[in-house]
Order: structure tokens, then C-alpha cells, then sequence
């Protein structure tokens, strides 16, 4: 157990995230191949993203353990290539799915803007943290140079948390507002496809995310509705959309995570793809490691989520992954050392963003 800033007592480490963890990936597999039996539907984009998403936990809680500080740079400086590399499409992704400003790109400067802040906080002398944490304001003019100003916004919003949870007394609190504000996000695509908005800022929010991905978010959600139970099953929006049919340039993607779980895995599969969230959230609050890093953390996924929720980052297994490592390092004990028990220090070192304790 470490003691909270605010007196409370958080209960850190133990086996229950991991359990969470396997129970809701193994039912997030499940559900894709029962949603897909007896159709032509393609269950292996699903089963894929789920592998990443484990496989990128599991290394990051080794080298989190290992190697906290090079880890989380190296995970960075990693997310960073694949950001410049996606220019002219995502490496192991399929060469005609090219990045969009709400896609791959943005979200994998917001996972490299998490990991440099979480190396910062993590370093042990003031120098070193101060150069990693300048790591982020140049992520966010890269993301200008790349054209993306979603990732730019993304990364100095994710250093801007990393600072603010120096100040937070409860990490608790802190992972509530950041699912508050994904909820938001989520509700609000799926008010903007329903005209459920006042006309103005229906009009306005159209402009923003251009009417051709409103129409494919309106597709997806008449497809949940005629199917919501098992929705369409896996990969078949594309061919079922008529929207998605008749653009030349289409993905096959409704451009929303949540629209497409709901159109092509009914119901359970939006619950599924909240509980995997829920999860990574779960194991942040559960963490051995300082709230700032925790935060930090969240910030960033919650970013992703943001960014999954108007586009189609979670359709690129480099995103999936890099999402599993961060929150990997995030929850990570360091080796040879007991949980973690300076909230205090951290909560308190406010303006003065050296005095963590050392190793924090």
C-alpha cells in the first residue's frame, strides 16, 4: 500500500489488474469470433489488436521494471519514427491506409509526448528531467512539421497534464476526469451523427470533421441499430456502408472506434472495448509508481482515445501497442524496490519540478 498526498491509502501492485487484464482480453478475442461465425467477416484485424495491446503491456512492465528511464525514452524516440515514417502510411499496416491528422500519426505523438514526460518524472537528477521534459514541446512541433496540428495539440495537451499532476493530491480523481472527458468525446460524435446538437455547433463541429465522416458515422449507427445484438460482424463495415461504397478513397472504416464496435459487434462490443480502457485506467490507479507518472499516463490514453473516438488510430497495430507499452511502464515496480511511497513528495513539488525523490 502507499499513502496518498490527500491522507487516503491506495492499494498498489497486486494480481487483480492482471486478472481484470486477461478476462477482458480474452473477451474481447472471444466475442470477435463469435460476432464472426457464420459470415464472411474477418475477425483477424480484432484478434490482432488485442495480441499488440497484450504484448505491449507485457513489455513495458518488464523493461518498466528493468529500465524505467531508457524504457519510456526509447519508447518515445520509437513513436516518434513510426510518426515520421507514417507520412506515406504506417509501417505493418497496409500501404493504402495513409495517416490522417486524426489518425495514426496524432496518436502516436500523443503516446511519445506520455512516455518523454513519464521518463522525466522517473529520472533522478533535475538536469535529466528537464531535458526529457523539453522532449515534448518538440514532439509538438514536429507534429506542426508532419501537418498535424491533432498530434501537436495532443502532445503539449498531454505535457500539460504531466505538469498539473504534480498539484493533484488524489490520482483517483484524476483518472475520473480523464474518463469524464473521454465519455464527452464519445457522446459528442455520437450526438454530432444524431443531430442530437444545437444546428449552430452541429454546423460548425460538421465543418470540423468534414460530412463525408458524418455520413460513415451515420452508416455505422444504422447498422448497430438493424444488428444489436451481434452487430455485422468483424470488418464488414466497408462493404456494408453505403457511404464507405461509394468513396473512392475510403478505408473501410467509419472513422470512430466506438461506431465501429457498435456497428460490427453490437452492444457487448462497445462494452468490451470501454472495459479494455477501464482496464488500462484500473491498472494506473492500482500502480506502484508516483501519481504524476500515473497521470501522465492516463493523459496520453486518454488522448488516444479522443483521437480513436474521430478517426481511425486503433485500426494501426503500432498504436494498439505502443498504447499497451506506455500504460505497461506506467504500472511497472521498479526492480528491487517496494511500492512507491512519495505521493506526498510529488503532490507537493508543484512549481519546483525537481524535488521528486529520487528515482521518481
Amino acid at each position: 500500500m502507499a499513502a496518498s498526498a490527500d491522507g487516503a491509502t491506495v492499494r498498489t501492485g497486486g494480481s487483480a489488474p492482471d486478472v481484470v487484464g486477461v478476462l477482458v482480453l480474452s473477451g474481447c478475442a472471444v466475442w470477435s469470433l463469435v460476432t464472426a461465425a457464420g459470415r464472411e467477416a474477418r475477425p483477424e484485424g480484432v484478434l490482432l489488436a488485442v495480441l499488440a495491446l497484450a504484448a505491449g503491456y507485457a513489455w513495458g512492465r518488464i523493461c518498466g521494471t528493468l529500465l524505467p528511464v531508457v524504457a519510456a525514452v526509447g519508447a518515445a524516440l520509437a513513436a516518434l519514427g513510426l510518426a515520421v515514417g507514417s507520412r506515406h502510411g504506417v509501417p505493418g499496416t497496409p500501404s493504402d491506409q495513409i495517416v490522417g491528422h486524426t489518425g495514426a500519426t496524432a496518436a502516436l505523438l500523443a503516446l511519445a509526448s506520455g512516455a518523454a514526460c513519464c521518463a522525466a518524472w522517473a529520472a533522478r537528477s533535475a538536469s535529466l528531467r528537464l531535458a526529457l521534459r523539453l522532449l515534448a514541446p518538440a514532439l509538438a512541433v514536429a507534429a506542426l512539421l508532419l501537418g498535424s496540428v491533432a498530434g501537436c495539440v495532443a502532445a503539449l495537451g498531454v505535457l500539460l497534464c504531466s505538469l498539473a499532476a504534480a498539484r493533484m493530491r488524489s490520482r483517483l480523481v484524476g483518472l475520473a476526469g480523464l474518463v469524464l472527458a473521454t465519455g464527452l468525446v464519445v457522446g459528442g460524435s455520437w450526438a454530432v451523427a444524431e443531430h442530437a446538437l444545437p444546428d449552430g455547433l452541429t454546423v460548425s463541429l460538421e465543418d470540423q470533421l468534414t460530412q463525408n465522416r458524418v455520413l460513415l458515422w451515420q452508416d455505422a449507427i444504422g447498422l448497430a441499430r438493424a444488428n444489436p445484438a451481434l452487430g455485422t460482424g468483424p470488418d464488414r463495415f466497408g462493404e456494408l456502408s453505403p457511404t464507405a461504397r461509394r468513396t473512392p478513397s475510403a478505408d473501410s472504416k467509419p472513422h470512430s472506434a466506438a461506431l465501429q464496435q457498435a456497428a460490427e459487434q453490437g452492444i457487448v462490443g462497445v462494452c468490451l472495448l470501454a472495459a479494455a480502457f477501464g482496464w488500462l485506467l484500473y491498472g494506473l490507479w492500482r500502480s506502484p509508481r508516483s501519481t504524476p507518472v500515473v497521470l501522465t499516463a492516463g493523459a496520453a490514453l486518454t488522448a488516444l482515445a479522443a483521437l480513436a473516438s474521430v478517426g481511425n488510430a486503433l485500426s494501426f497495430t503500432p498504436v494498439t501497442a505502443g498504447a499497451g507499452l506506455l500504460a505497461g511502464l506506467a504500472t511497472a515496480r521498479r526492480q528491487s524496490e517496494s511500492p512507491d511511497p512519495a505521493e506526498e513528495g510529488a503532490a507537493e513539488a508543484g512549481s519546483g519540478l525537481g524535488r521528486l525523490p529520487a528515482g521518481q
